[in-house]
């Protein structure tokens, strides 16, 4: 059975759904390439060049991985890879275990430049409930984000970065869009960074049932898992949509894909950045599409309108005296040929500002006047700011290795990785590990690794030895930029699992 997919890339996941957003001012466009109504000297319509578009714009686009963590609740369950020394006088330092059942989701996505001072869009999705965001540019440089905003109803989240002098995008006008417009969309699908895939406008304002009441440009550019949070660029280099979903039978890319109109996230993304949510006006009624044959059946002359199809008792929609069967042919005199002209008028409205609504009701015209409410944000869980470990250090809580632990791992040094967050986890660093050396220096004491830590310059990379499975390996960890002045927690004893 076919069905719309989410095109995140995580382990627990293999359908995958996206709704995406953009605002800014950037850069002058580059020159356009040829229009998709070019002719060929043949006659035949020829495709634009793109290669300038991605030249010019790939800097724009980036990268984002995510981190959702949870552990199990129950200790008594966990088996221990590494057997403590039994001495019960001496329980409350055996180590945590090696194996502490550590579910990480790592999701990939991509996100647009929204302004030079690093302003991100990307998915709502992609940011909720996550532990950490990091944001890869295009030359290359990793920074960790924090969460500004998200609007689950479009889908669409902001992050930002500290960082200055970057590129943004181009910001279009997606009205303006045709079917068979040509259009592409820059992204990473399955992690592979700058991939460019080009394609034409299927449909504008396509409603996807599931999906809410966003009017999608369907297109057939080729989206994949990672692809979440890209910008879809018009030929002449503008942003006109952020891509966000696919429809398979499969999980993966079948011809179908859909993006949210730059128009709308544009209005979204604003008010996010302003108040980090969307107020967001609420009639308390749902519509429909009319049709030809729905017109015959309402006696409506043409069919044109939105048609009322419930009501929510105690809503303003309700104390206005709409009622199903009602179609709704103006709003605020403007006319309402299609369902998506009412909702887009619907999502321009202020809450509590009163509206006219002319509706057809038993063959004739009436007014109805309708103050909409504001509607109730749900709660989502994002990540409020850079965890402390950030700023702190690089995120380790460590615990001394015994001597017998260390013969039966095959070591003559390292420090027993408890918990990994921030900067050390971003780099894969995970609970069991053992550092066995920072740079070329042994590691055997918790004291020792903080005084080597303290002397190391801030911005620059250090090298952890990393011992996993009996394999060692370097790993580059950057030192924050900033010290604080709290030290980071590497305890002695063990620290509780439990999560909220």
């Amino acid at each position: 059975m076919q069905s719309i997919q989410r095109f995140i890339l995580a382990p627990v996941c293999g359908c995958l759904l996206a709704v995406l957003a953009a605002c800014a001012t950037a850069p002058a466009p580059v020159a356009a390439p040829a229009s998709s109504g070019a002719a060929r000297s043949g006659g035949a319509p020829s495709a634009p060049a793109f290669s300038s578009l991605v030249a010019s714009r790939s800097a724009s686009v980036v990268d984002i991985s995510t981190l959702r963590i949870g552990r199990d609740e129950n200790l008594e369950d966990i088996e221990l890879e590494i057997a403590p020394e039994r001495d019960f006088a001496d329980r409350l330092a055996w180590p945590l275990p090696a194996s502490v059942r550590i579910s990480q989701i790592r999701d990939l996505a991509s996100g647009v430049i929204l302004s030079s001072d690093g302003l991100i869009l990307t998915s709502a999705h992609v940011v909720a409930n996550i532990d950490e965001a990091q944001v890869r540019l295009d030359d290359g440089r990793r920074f960790m984000a924090r969460v500004v905003g998200a609007d689950r109803h479009t889908d669409v989240g902001l992050l930002k970065i500290d960082a200055t002098g970057l590129s943004a995008a181009v910001i279009g006008d997606s009205s303006r869009l045709a079917p068979g417009d040509w259009v592409a969309a820059i992204s990473a699908p399955f992690g592979f960074h700058g991939s460019v895939t080009a394609g034409v406008v299927s449909a504008v304002d396509r409603l996807v049932g599931g999906a809410g009441d966003v009017p999608f440009i369907q297109t057939d550019v080729a989206i994949n898992p990672g692809s979440s949070g890209s910008p879809l660029f018009d030929s002449r280099g503008e942003v006109i949509g952020m891509n966000s979903m696919i429809y398979s039978g499969s999980g993966g890319y079948m011809g179908l894909s859909f993006a949210v109109p730059i128009n709308l996230a544009m209005r979204i993304a604003t008010q996010l950045r302003a108040r980090g949510s969307v107020r967001r006006a609420h009639l308390g009624a749902e519509f429909q599409e009319m049709t030809p044959e729905l017109a015959q059946s309402f006696a409506l002359p043409a069919a044109a309108g939105a048609l009322v199809v419930r009501v929510d008792a105690d809503s303003p929609a309700h104390a206005a005296g709409l009622v199903q069967g009602d179609i709704v042919t103006a709003f605020d005199g403007l006319p309402v040929s299609r369902l998506t002209e009412l909702l887009r008028q619907i999502e321009d409205r202020v809450p509590g500002d009163r509206s006219r609504m002319e509706v057809w009701r038993h063959g004739a015209q009436h007014t109805v006047w309708i103050t909409p409410s504001e509607q109730r944000a749900t709660r989502t869980s994002l990540l409020p700011a850079a965890a402390p470990e950030w700023n702190d250090g690089l995120g380790l809580s460590l615990g001394e290795v015994s001597a017998a632990q260390k013969a039966q791992l095959r070591i003559d040094s390292g420090l027993l990785v408890r918990d990994a967050t921030g900067l050390a986890r971003s780099e894969g660093i995970r609970a069991g590990d053992f550092i066995a050396a920072l740079n070329d220096m042994r590691l055997d004491r918790v004291d020792q690794f903080r005084q080597i830590l303290s002397r190391m310059p801030a911005g620059r990379p250090i090298a952890l030895l990393v011992l996993r499975d009996r394999r060692l390996a370097y790993v580059a960890v950057r030192m924050p930029e900033q010290r604080a002045t709290t030290a980071t927690p590497f305890l002695r004893t063990p620290i509780s699992t439990r999560t909220q």
